[in-house]
Protein backbone atom coordinates (compact mmCIF):
# COMPACT_ATOMS: atom_id res chain seq x y z
CA UNK A 1 0.00 0.00 0.00
CA UNK A 2 1.01 3.64 -0.34
CA UNK A 3 1.90 5.95 2.54
CA UNK A 4 -1.22 7.03 4.43
CA UNK A 5 -1.93 10.20 6.38
CA UNK A 6 -2.21 10.18 10.16
CA UNK A 7 -5.63 11.84 10.20
CA UNK A 8 -7.93 8.81 10.15
CA UNK A 9 -5.45 6.71 12.15
CA UNK A 10 -5.47 9.17 15.02
CA UNK A 11 -9.17 9.93 14.85
CA UNK A 12 -9.91 6.22 15.24
CA UNK A 13 -7.41 5.92 18.09
CA UNK A 14 -8.94 8.95 19.83
CA UNK A 15 -12.47 7.61 19.45
CA UNK A 16 -11.59 4.13 20.67
CA UNK A 17 -9.12 4.77 23.50
CA UNK A 18 -5.79 3.59 22.13
CA UNK A 19 -2.74 5.28 20.58
CA UNK A 20 -0.61 5.03 17.45
CA UNK A 21 3.11 4.50 17.93
CA UNK A 22 5.36 7.08 16.25
CA UNK A 23 9.00 6.07 16.05
CA UNK A 24 12.06 8.13 15.16
CA UNK A 25 13.77 6.90 11.99
CA UNK A 26 17.48 7.51 11.46
CA UNK A 27 18.53 4.91 8.88
CA UNK A 28 17.32 1.95 6.82
CA UNK A 29 17.99 -0.60 9.57
CA UNK A 30 15.87 1.27 12.11
CA UNK A 31 13.10 1.77 9.56
CA UNK A 32 12.99 -1.95 8.74
CA UNK A 33 12.88 -2.79 12.45
CA UNK A 34 9.99 -0.38 13.03
CA UNK A 35 7.97 -1.84 10.14
CA UNK A 36 8.68 -5.40 11.29
CA UNK A 37 7.60 -4.59 14.84
CA UNK A 38 4.38 -2.98 13.63
CA UNK A 39 3.62 -5.99 11.47
CA UNK A 40 4.15 -8.34 14.41
CA UNK A 41 1.73 -6.23 16.45
CA UNK A 42 -0.61 -5.99 13.43
CA UNK A 43 -1.03 -2.25 13.92
CA UNK A 44 -0.49 0.94 11.91
CA UNK A 45 2.70 2.86 12.54
CA UNK A 46 4.14 6.32 12.05
CA UNK A 47 7.69 6.79 10.80
CA UNK A 48 8.89 10.20 11.88
CA UNK A 49 11.93 12.34 11.31
CA UNK A 50 13.13 15.74 12.35
CA UNK A 51 14.55 18.00 9.66
CA UNK A 52 18.08 17.19 10.77
CA UNK A 53 17.42 13.50 10.15
CA UNK A 54 16.09 13.88 6.62
CA UNK A 55 18.94 16.25 5.84
CA UNK A 56 21.38 13.63 7.09
CA UNK A 57 19.78 10.85 5.04
CA UNK A 58 18.92 13.12 2.10
CA UNK A 59 15.29 13.93 1.35
CA UNK A 60 15.03 11.84 -1.87
CA UNK A 61 16.44 8.81 -0.03
CA UNK A 62 14.23 9.39 3.01
CA UNK A 63 10.98 9.51 1.07
CA UNK A 64 11.96 6.70 -1.29
CA UNK A 65 12.77 4.43 1.66
CA UNK A 66 9.48 5.26 3.39
CA UNK A 67 7.47 4.68 0.22
CA UNK A 68 9.20 1.36 -0.39
CA UNK A 69 8.53 0.33 3.21
CA UNK A 70 4.85 1.28 2.96
CA UNK A 71 4.47 -0.54 -0.37
CA UNK A 72 5.66 -3.80 1.16
CA UNK A 73 4.20 -3.42 4.66
CA UNK A 74 1.20 -5.43 5.81
CA UNK A 75 0.02 -2.51 7.97
CA UNK A 76 -0.69 1.19 7.25
CA UNK A 77 2.43 3.39 7.37
CA UNK A 78 2.61 7.19 7.62
CA UNK A 79 5.62 9.49 7.23
CA UNK A 80 5.61 12.41 9.67
CA UNK A 81 7.76 15.51 10.12
CA UNK A 82 8.48 15.98 13.83
CA UNK A 83 9.18 19.49 15.18
CA UNK A 84 9.21 21.36 11.88
CA UNK A 85 10.96 24.65 12.51
CA UNK A 86 9.44 26.81 9.78
CA UNK A 87 6.92 27.08 6.97
CA UNK A 88 9.76 26.46 4.52
CA UNK A 89 10.69 23.28 6.38
CA UNK A 90 7.09 22.07 6.17
CA UNK A 91 6.78 22.97 2.48
CA UNK A 92 9.89 20.96 1.68
CA UNK A 93 8.31 17.90 3.29
CA UNK A 94 4.93 18.42 1.64
CA UNK A 95 6.50 18.69 -1.79
CA UNK A 96 8.58 15.58 -1.19
CA UNK A 97 5.75 13.29 -0.09
CA UNK A 98 5.43 13.42 3.70
CA UNK A 99 1.91 12.49 4.77
CA UNK A 100 1.83 14.29 8.12
CA UNK A 101 3.63 17.34 9.53
CA UNK A 102 4.24 19.04 12.84
CA UNK A 103 5.01 22.73 13.03
CA UNK A 104 6.65 23.76 16.29
CA UNK A 105 6.18 27.44 17.04
CA UNK A 106 6.12 26.87 20.79
CA UNK A 107 9.10 29.18 21.36
CA UNK A 108 7.21 32.08 19.75
CA UNK A 109 4.82 34.50 21.47
CA UNK A 110 1.30 33.09 21.54
CA UNK A 111 -0.15 35.21 18.72
CA UNK A 112 2.89 34.60 16.51
CA UNK A 113 2.61 30.86 17.13
CA UNK A 114 -1.04 30.96 16.05
CA UNK A 115 -0.20 32.93 12.91
CA UNK A 116 2.53 30.48 11.89
CA UNK A 117 0.40 27.41 12.55
CA UNK A 118 -2.58 28.85 10.66
CA UNK A 119 -0.39 29.36 7.60
CA UNK A 120 0.96 25.81 7.84
CA UNK A 121 -2.57 24.44 8.18
CA UNK A 122 -3.64 26.40 5.11
CA UNK A 123 -0.93 24.98 2.86
CA UNK A 124 -1.10 21.46 4.31
CA UNK A 125 -4.86 21.12 4.05
CA UNK A 126 -4.59 22.07 0.38
CA UNK A 127 -2.82 18.73 -0.18
CA UNK A 128 -4.82 16.79 2.45
CA UNK A 129 -1.96 16.49 4.94
CA UNK A 130 -2.85 16.75 8.65
CA UNK A 131 -1.02 19.11 10.99
CA UNK A 132 0.22 18.70 14.57
CA UNK A 133 1.31 21.69 16.65
CA UNK A 134 2.55 22.42 20.17
CA UNK A 135 1.75 24.97 22.86
CA UNK A 136 3.85 25.23 25.98
CA UNK A 137 7.40 23.92 25.80
CA UNK A 138 8.51 20.32 26.20
CA UNK A 139 11.98 20.19 27.71
CA UNK A 140 14.97 18.02 26.84
CA UNK A 141 17.04 17.26 23.75
CA UNK A 142 15.98 15.65 20.47
CA UNK A 143 18.35 15.85 17.50
CA UNK A 144 18.97 19.61 17.06
CA UNK A 145 16.07 20.58 19.33
CA UNK A 146 17.26 21.64 22.79
CA UNK A 147 15.03 23.07 25.52
CA UNK A 148 16.26 23.61 29.07
CA UNK A 149 13.91 21.55 31.24
CA UNK A 150 13.99 24.27 33.89
CA UNK A 151 12.49 26.71 31.36
CA UNK A 152 9.88 24.30 30.00
CA UNK A 153 6.34 25.61 30.41
CA UNK A 154 3.18 23.59 31.01
CA UNK A 155 0.33 24.15 28.57
CA UNK A 156 -2.46 26.45 29.70
CA UNK A 157 -5.79 24.67 28.98
CA UNK A 158 -7.72 27.85 28.18
CA UNK A 159 -5.05 29.02 25.76
CA UNK A 160 -4.90 25.50 24.28
CA UNK A 161 -8.61 25.62 23.51
CA UNK A 162 -8.26 28.93 21.73
CA UNK A 163 -5.11 27.75 19.93
CA UNK A 164 -6.82 24.66 18.53
CA UNK A 165 -9.97 26.53 17.52
CA UNK A 166 -8.15 29.36 15.75
CA UNK A 167 -5.54 27.26 13.95
CA UNK A 168 -7.66 24.30 12.83
CA UNK A 169 -4.93 21.74 13.61
CA UNK A 170 -5.68 18.02 13.55
CA UNK A 171 -3.69 17.01 16.65
CA UNK A 172 -2.19 18.84 19.59
CA UNK A 173 1.02 18.26 21.54
CA UNK A 174 0.63 19.60 25.10
CA UNK A 175 3.38 20.07 27.66
CA UNK A 176 2.29 18.19 30.78
CA UNK A 177 5.54 16.88 32.25
CA UNK A 178 7.31 14.80 29.62
CA UNK A 179 10.69 15.71 28.11
CA UNK A 180 12.73 14.71 25.10
CA UNK A 181 15.77 12.51 25.58
CA UNK A 182 16.70 10.36 28.57
CA UNK A 183 15.14 10.94 32.00
CA UNK A 184 17.40 11.19 35.04
CA UNK A 185 14.42 10.46 37.30
CA UNK A 186 10.87 9.31 36.58
CA UNK A 187 8.88 12.27 35.23
CA UNK A 188 5.98 13.63 37.24
CA UNK A 189 3.20 13.86 34.69
CA UNK A 190 0.36 16.30 35.34
CA UNK A 191 -2.65 14.12 34.55
CA UNK A 192 -5.20 16.59 35.92
CA UNK A 193 -3.77 19.20 33.57
CA UNK A 194 -3.87 16.74 30.68
CA UNK A 195 -7.55 16.06 31.38
CA UNK A 196 -8.29 19.80 31.36
CA UNK A 197 -6.44 20.14 28.06
CA UNK A 198 -8.43 17.24 26.59
CA UNK A 199 -11.70 18.87 27.55
CA UNK A 200 -10.59 22.26 26.19
CA UNK A 201 -9.33 20.98 22.83
CA UNK A 202 -11.38 17.86 22.01
CA UNK A 203 -8.93 16.62 19.35
CA UNK A 204 -6.31 13.84 19.42
CA UNK A 205 -3.40 14.64 21.74
CA UNK A 206 0.24 13.70 21.27
CA UNK A 207 2.73 12.59 23.93
CA UNK A 208 6.27 13.65 23.13
CA UNK A 209 9.22 12.28 25.07
CA UNK A 210 7.68 8.90 25.90
CA UNK A 211 11.00 7.01 26.01
CA UNK A 212 11.49 6.00 29.63
CA UNK A 213 7.97 6.87 30.78
CA UNK A 214 6.48 3.90 32.70
CA UNK A 215 3.88 1.92 30.77
CA UNK A 216 1.23 2.65 33.41
CA UNK A 217 1.72 6.39 32.94
CA UNK A 218 1.51 6.11 29.16
CA UNK A 219 -1.71 4.10 29.43
CA UNK A 220 -3.20 6.63 31.84
CA UNK A 221 -2.38 9.41 29.37
CA UNK A 222 -4.05 7.44 26.57
CA UNK A 223 -7.18 7.29 28.71
CA UNK A 224 -7.06 11.10 28.80
CA UNK A 225 -6.98 11.66 25.06
CA UNK A 226 -3.42 10.88 23.96
CA UNK A 227 -3.71 9.21 20.55
CA UNK A 228 -0.10 9.34 19.30
CA UNK A 229 2.94 8.47 21.40
CA UNK A 230 6.47 9.36 20.25
CA UNK A 231 9.49 7.13 20.86
CA UNK A 232 13.04 7.86 19.76
CA UNK A 233 15.66 7.83 22.52
CA UNK A 234 14.92 4.24 23.57
CA UNK A 235 15.40 3.05 20.01
CA UNK A 236 18.69 4.88 19.55
CA UNK A 237 20.01 3.65 22.91
CA UNK A 238 19.11 0.02 22.19
CA UNK A 239 20.46 0.12 18.65
CA UNK A 240 23.80 1.53 19.81
CA UNK A 241 24.09 -0.86 22.76
CA UNK A 242 23.43 -3.90 20.58
CA UNK A 243 26.15 -2.87 18.14
CA UNK A 244 28.59 -2.22 20.99
CA UNK A 245 27.86 -5.65 22.44
CA UNK A 246 28.33 -7.30 19.06
CA UNK A 247 31.81 -5.82 18.64
CA UNK A 248 32.85 -6.79 22.16
CA UNK A 249 32.16 -10.40 21.17
CA UNK A 250 33.31 -10.00 17.55
CA UNK A 251 36.04 -7.35 17.55
CA UNK A 252 37.35 -8.13 14.04
CA UNK A 253 34.03 -8.41 12.23
CA UNK A 254 33.58 -5.90 9.39
CA UNK A 255 30.41 -7.08 7.63
CA UNK A 256 27.52 -4.64 8.27
CA UNK A 257 25.05 -7.37 7.34
CA UNK A 258 26.19 -9.23 10.42
CA UNK A 259 26.50 -6.50 13.05
CA UNK A 260 23.26 -4.72 12.06
CA UNK A 261 21.11 -7.84 12.26
CA UNK A 262 21.08 -8.33 16.05
CA UNK A 263 20.48 -4.60 16.55
CA UNK A 264 17.59 -4.69 14.11
CA UNK A 265 16.10 -7.78 15.78
CA UNK A 266 16.24 -6.11 19.20
CA UNK A 267 14.54 -2.98 17.86
CA UNK A 268 11.81 -5.04 16.21
CA UNK A 269 11.02 -6.64 19.55
CA UNK A 270 11.00 -3.26 21.33
CA UNK A 271 8.70 -1.67 18.75
CA UNK A 272 6.29 -4.60 18.96
CA UNK A 273 6.23 -4.30 22.76
CA UNK A 274 5.56 -0.57 22.63
CA UNK A 275 2.75 -0.87 20.10
CA UNK A 276 1.05 -3.68 22.00
CA UNK A 277 1.24 -1.57 25.16
CA UNK A 278 -0.45 1.32 23.34
CA UNK A 279 -3.28 -0.95 22.21
CA UNK A 280 -4.22 -2.28 25.64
Amino acid sequence: MTLVTTKHLMEDAYANGYAIGAFGVHNLEIMKAIIAGAEKANAPVILQTTSSTYKYIGMPYMVALAKAAAAQAKVPVALHLDHGESLENVMECLRSGYTSVMIDGSSLPFEDNIALVKRVVEVSKAVNVPVEAELGTIGGVEDDLKVDEASALFTNPEMAGRFVQETGIDSFAPAFGTAHGAYKIEPELQFDLLDQIRQATNIPLVMHGASGVPDASVKKAIGLGVSKVNFSTELKDLFANEIRSFFIDNPTENDPRKYFLPARAALTELVEQKIRMLQR
